[in-house]
């Protein structure tokens, strides 16, 4: 049996999320789950933030202990060029796993 907080119920891609403060953003354990990337260190991922598409290549996602959910951080060098602030709104288009 499950236990703990019900989480956000995310049933696939595209996933709508903000960018915390810490520049990091939040793949839940319902999207984690779904994709089966409960093991997965790094990934490849296309994301959308106002209207640009930005591919990320060895993204490494970061566990928390007891919760199958990750955070990944977008690195300074794409905040910078691309303009992505705390607060904003990304869209995470496409998830695989990475082979670095």
């Amino acid at each position: 049996m499950r236990r703990g907080a019900p989480g956000f119920k995310v049933d696939g891609l595209p996933y709508g999320a903000r960018v915390y403060i810490n520049n990091q953003v939040l793949l839940p354990a319902s999207l984690v789950r779904l994709l089966n990337m409960v093991h997965v260190r790094y990934v490849d991922m296309v994301v959308q933030h106002k209207g640009d598409k930005i591919e990320l290549r060895g993204v490494k996602l970061l566990k928390t202990r007891h919760t199958d959910s990750r955070q990944f951080t977008i690195p300074k060098e794409i905040r910078d060029k691309f303009g992505i602030r705390p607060g904003d709104k990304i869209v995470i288009v496409e998830i695989r796993k990475s082979f670095i």
